[in-house]
């Protein structure tokens, strides 16, 4: 990651941030003690002010020494690996530079080169592509302030010319693919709503364009696809036809086929007459004979990844020899190399596969480490992948196909003091939960000069359809190197990675199965003779954040504390106002709150129907622009615990959206969840 943190979404306007002597009132009426102040009699200690953008309530003044402290665990910064180019040995790279607020566009030109800035916006940018024939250009997406309104920006390279934006403001958009022939891009875009202000639509389409980007007034619909749900899977090398994901839910999806002439559409998968089961990675075999290349589950458990044959002949099962799911797939431009990347158990390794045959090659010696993504270059026999372990953040390499040998692009950059090598790796727990079921999750354990039953922070993923992965910790390395807290990063049931029964474990009604799995949890900690069962604090970003506070509702008196960031507080109110392009994509999974007695439910299960019983202290922090899980779902919940006498802290920032993308806000939200920890976790 480049800069890793915090997380990685009713009628009333939000409350302005207050000045320094109201917070200190409300944090003395929420009953907070304040922690590193000043001795009686002591000149009172400088403090952090918040920037502009930041909207502080009930949170107690932070002492510089610790912001002095956190800077260390604040500048770590890897690589994301985004394009090769076409026909240089040159690749485009994420990252953020020292001093820089966001993560941006670069370029590096060979196996630990200077990184050439590419962009420089106040926006975070990662997503790009070069242009196919010469690489004379970069297309990139970028959206503003988190609202993920995405918009298409043409970036001329050599030139000091600003970016041209390709597409209308009022859509969201993404890249399909090039038209490598022609050099034309396609775009899918949907329609913005902006459910947070007041607007609403009660269908969507899916608009597919195709695009000169040194002409954008020429764009040509090519294709209005019903609903929303749908993703670019691949381009024939033809350049006439194109894969589409149509996606309903984590185990049902279809790969559709778009002729580009005539705008006609077929659907490919499932067969006719087979079962509904997941397709995606849909891509056309380069190599081989005709037919397609597609991770799937339908043959088992696991998302496998299978070649389909367009005579209708039996497929051929790539991997499912392996009982593990297949992440990512990606084919040489000859189509002789097929890379899959198999999560084992919360970790990504690196398959090949003779492309013609589609039989296992040896595995190539990789560093110890989580690939994040794998990208053949277009003209030449080189496979880039990043890396991400518990001891590093994202770093870049090349594996040569021919000799198979591995050489680092990329040097992750942390701050003076930090050597991030000592930090130890994390293990693999598992525990029962109430129907018998085991239930696993990665466990970070603090170094041994922290004694003592130690306290203990659970980290719950987001998604739900997500998984927790051994990796980089990023800023949650100060909490447990310095503060000696022990983070656990659980697997509830519903997450992904442990196939298709466990990921819908917790769909519609069973949703409170996995919050039992946390308490079951809590049960596990109890028993471990080094944890300390009275200071567990449990956080959590976007449906990460629901858990978080449904454990505050169901297991308060187990708790210290609960951090609640971009999570669902009500589920009808949250499947009414976010972004209506995901809207039905989010009703499969939580079900439809237009049935009465499925409202009902929601209504019965949500936090906020049921804050009165969170008693312990509170942490919630939510980005003003999010469009999957709104800032409404944020005010809601707050205005309802404090009124139920619980102490609450807040922290609204008005240039996110679903999460922290800005390292100045982001440390400022470290410097508050540690004051929150301090004081919950009693720790001095």
């Amino acid at each position: 990651m480049n800069d890793p943190t915090l997380p990685p979404s009713p009628d009333f306007d939000a409350p302005r941030s207050p000045g320094r002597r109201q917070a200190l009132a409300a944090a003395g009426a929420a009953g907070l003690v304040l922690s590193g102040c000043a001795a009686p009699g002591a000149a009172p200690e400088a403090t952090v002010q918040p920037n502009a953008n930041l909207v502080v309530q009930g949170i107690p003044p932070i002492p510089q020494s610790l912001a002095r402290d956190l800077e260390r665990y604040s500048d770590f910064r890897g690589h994301g690996l985004v394009d090769w180019h076409p026909l240089q040995r040159e690749m485009l790279v994420s990252h953020r530079a020292q001093g820089a607020s966001t993560a941006q566009l670069f370029r590096v030109n060979a196996p630990g080169g200077a990184l050439v800035p590419l962009t420089r916006d106040n926006e975070p940018i990662g997503n790009a592509s070069y242009e196919p024939r010469e690489g004379r250009y970069v297309v990139f997406m970028r959206s503003v302030g988190g609202n993920e309104a995405y918009q298409l920006w043409r970036q001329d390279l050599g030139s000091t010319n600003p970016p041209v934006r390709l597409t209308d403001p009022d859509k969201r958009h993404a890249m399909v693919g090039w038209l490598r022939r022609s050099g034309r891009l396609l775009y899918a875009s949907v329609p913005l709503d902006r459910t947070a202000a007041g607007g609403t639509r009660a269908s969507i389409s899916t608009t597919v364009t195709s695009i000169d980007p040194l002409d954008p007034a020429q764009a040509r619909t090519v294709a209005e696809l019903p609903g929303p749900g749908w993703f670019a899977s691949d381009v024939n090398p033809e350049d006439t036809h194109a894969l589409f994901i149509r996606y309903v839910s984590a185990t049902d999806s279809e790969v559709w086929e778009l002729e580009l002439a005539s705008g006609q559409r077929r659907r490919l998968l499932p067969r006719d007459g087979a079962p509904r089961a997941f397709h995606g990675q849909a891509q056309y075999r380069r190599a081989g004979g005709p037919g397609l290349l597609v991770v799937t589950d339908m043959a088992g458990e696991f998302r496998e990844l299978v070649a389909y044959a367009p005579d209708g002949t039996q497929p051929q099962r790539v991997t499912g020899n392996i009982p593990w799911d297949v992440t990512d797939v990606d084919q040489s431009t000859d189509g002789l190399t097929v890379s899959a990347q198999i999560n084992e158990d919360g970790s990504d390794g690196l398959h090949l596969f003779d492309g013609r045959t589609l039989q296992a090659r040896p595995r190539p010696t990789l560093p110890p480490g989580n690939v994040q993504a794998a990208r053949f270059h277009p003209a030449r026999g080189e496979l880039a992948f990043s890396l991400n372990s518990p001891q590093s953040p994202g770093q870049i390499f090349g594996l040569d196909l021919a000799s198979g040998r591995t050489e680092p692009w990329t040097q992750p950059a942390s701050a003076p003091g930090i050597d991030t090598s000592q930090f130890q790796p994390q293990r693999l727990i598992r525990w029962t939960s109430f129907d018998g079921r085991t239930i696993s999750g990665w466990l970070a354990q603090p170094p041994a000069r922290h004694r003592g039953p130690r306290p203990v922070l659970i980290d719950i993923h987001g998604g739900p359809e997500a998984q927790a992965q051994a990796g980089f910790l990023g800023r949650w390395q100060y909490v447990v190197q310095e503060m000696g807290v022990v983070h656990i990063r659980p697997n509830v049931r519903g997450s992904s990675g442990y196939g298709k029964t466990f990921l819908n474990l917790d769909n519609g009604r069973l949703r409170e199965d996995s919050v039992k799995d946390i308490g079951a949890l809590l049960d596990w900690i109890a028993k471990q003779p080094g944890l300390d069962a009275s200071r567990v604090v449990v956080t959590g970003g976007s449906y990460g954040g629901y858990m978080s506070l449904a454990s505050a509702v169901h297991f308060g008196d187990r708790l210290a504390g609960a951090i609640d960031i971009v999570g669902i507080s009500h589920f009808v109110t949250f499947l009414e106002s976010t972004e209506s392009y995901r809207r039905d994509l989010r009703r499969v999974e939580y079900g439809d709150e237009r049935d009465p007695a499925m409202r009902a439910f929601l209504d019965s299960i949500s936090p906020l129907t049921n804050a009165h019983r969170i008693r312990k202290p509170l942490f919630v922090i939510q980005g003003r622009n999010d469009p999957r899980v709104p800032w409404t779902e944020a005010e809601q919940i707050v205005q309802r615990a404090r009124s139920n006498g619980t102490p609450v802290w807040y922290l609204l920032a008005e240039n996110e959206g679903h999460g922290f993308a800005r390292k100045e806000n982001a440390d400022f939200l470290l410097q508050s969840v540690v004051m929150f920890l301090r004081q919950t976790m009693r720790l001095s």
